[in-house]
């Protein structure tokens, strides 16, 4: 699925990779480390793959060592996002930083290089967590369905987990939304298990796996029944724009929503879909937003103008916006929409000790579905009152899935220098990530608080005096 897409953004990460990283990667890595023990669970339980992947290294060099490799395929690469390292014995120590290092385009192996907080000295051991997302993970099998009938996906991935260096010890975990599993590779067991996979309910195992060496992969596919829509935003623009005199913070987000499920075998039919109207289909019907509370005036529209199918709950505990696509979403069926609100500053905004101001908002919201949804693309722009200087921001979100960060100025109606803004892109993004904080630190000199009223008050006074002028002028011709 999005074949060019990916490849395209697979060239578009390498570039960025190569232009960003600080050394470049001998291939393979050297072999300091030992993996003595490693669990790899893939979650394909929503429309896209979450693994995790939790290893105790050791340091077989005989210096002390603090960047350690982990290797990806160039399709991989294109489709990866958010990851986050950790030490699993220590959630004190923070996330680790990791990164793609500069790549050789001709290779169909790159890594992600994983910095170490501390140096490990020789024969010293710790225990990492690393955790990742991959879109655009499955394959409809089949391709195309009726109306009526299930939905299959397909998974293929390794057995064994990928590794640059030796695995002592290791087993995959497969977890599924769905105990029905009709197909799934079988491997030869060991001990007292005769064949691999073992199934237990919605889940497969596959080992424990005795030594491997580095780079040994062992091919798997498995079918598994996933009877919800495969939500995809290729596209998602997200504005918020501040407002300190009409002290309010608007929202707004276009989004390009594909349904990435099995298409029709057959044209859609009405009759069909109201005869074999079930909640557990495959067909997205309807998106429930949860904003923050206290959010007033939504809307809601597309292409062609306003949609009506919606609804807005607001109390003292929730705001919600339920709304309905304007068709339902089968496979391969795209909606692009835009919703908005508004919302009070005082949820958002604060002055600090020393004049400034510091804007604290979800980096990410959107709907909030049971299958889940991610984003390909994301664009969140920050659109400060005009005037606004040293913007500075940080962010939750995982480093490795922003592209790019800048200020610009946007114009737009009675600005006579234009707005400071903000733009960040992100990319590879999931739900997961929802309420990340995205924080942006500013400063509002009194002088452009003043321009606004000023530019107004000045024009008001031109225009009349204007008119003034028109009404005085004597265009009568002379005896």
């Amino acid at each position: 699925m999005r074949t060019s897409a990916v490849f395209a953004a697979a060239l578009s990460l390498v570039s960025f990779a190569a232009a960003n990283s600080p050394v470049s990667q001998t291939y393979p890595p050297p072999q300091v480390w030992k993996n003595a023990n490693l669990v790899h669970i893939i979650s394909a339980e929503k429309n896209y793959v979450k693994e995790n992947i939790n290893v105790l290294i050791e340091n077989i060099a005989k210096q002390p060592q603090d960047e350690y490799f982990l290797p990806f395929t160039t399709d991989q690469l294109a489709r990866l996002g958010g990851v986050e390292v950790k030490d699993r014995k220590d959630a004190k120590a923070g996330p680790f930083v990791a990164e793609i290092v500069e790549v050789d385009p001709k290779r169909n192996t790159q890594y992600l290089r994983i910095q170490l907080p501390t140096p490990l000295k020789p024969g010293a051991q710790q225990t990492i967590g690393i955790s990742y997302y991959l879109l655009d993970a499955y394959k409809p099998l089949p391709a195309t369905i009726n109306i009526e009938d299930p939905q299959f996906l397909s998974y293929s991935f390794s057995a064994y987990c990928p590794s640059a260096y030796t695995t002592s010890k290791q087993k995959t975990e497969v977890k599924f939304a769905f105990s029905n599993i009709p197909d799934y590779t079988r491997l030869p067991g060991s001990g007292d298990v005769a064949e691999f996979p073992v199934k237990q309910g919605a889940k497969l195992t596959y080992g424990p796996f005795d030594e491997k060496a580095a780079g040994a992969v062992e091919p798997v596919q498995v079918r598994f029944e996933f009877n919800r829509p495969v939500n995809h935003v290729a596209d998602l623009e997200r504005d918020v724009e501040v407002s300190h005199w009409g002290g309010n913070v608007a929202f707004e987000e276009r989004y390009t929503w594909i349904q990435g499920g099995a298409n029709l075998t057959n044209h859609f039919s009405r009759v069909k879909y109201q005869h074999f109207r079930l909640p557990t289909w495959h067909i997205l019907r309807e998106m429930r937003f949860p904003l923050r509370v206290g959010s007033s005036d939504p809307y809601y529209t597309d292409v062609i103008g306003n949609i009506s199918t919606s609804h807005f709950r607001s109390n003292k505990r929730e705001a919600l916006l339920e709304i309905k696509p304007r068709y339902p979403l089968f496979g391969g069926w795209k909606f692009p929409f835009t919703i908005g609100w508004n919302s009070d500053a005082q949820n958002f905004l604060r002055k600090t000790a020393t004049g400034g101001y510091v804007l604290n908002v979800p980096f990410l919201e959107g709907p909030r579905q049971a299958e889940g949804v991610e984003y390909e693309h994301v664009q969140v722009r920050v659109i400060l009152p005009e005037g606004a200087e040293n913007v500075k921001y940080t962010t939750t979100i995982p480093s490795s899935s922003i592209v790019s960060a800048k200020v610009v100025i946007h114009k737009t109606f009675l600005d006579s220098v234009g707005r400071t803004s903000l733009v960040i892109k992100a990319r590879n993004l999931v739900d997961d990530f929802r309420d990340r904080e995205l924080v942006v630190s500013y400063d509002y000199p009194l002088t452009a608080s003043l321009r606004k009223p000023i530019v107004v008050i000045a024009s008001s006074m031109a225009f009349f005096a204007g008119i003034w002028l028109l009404g005085n002028l004597n265009l009568q011709f002379s005896k």
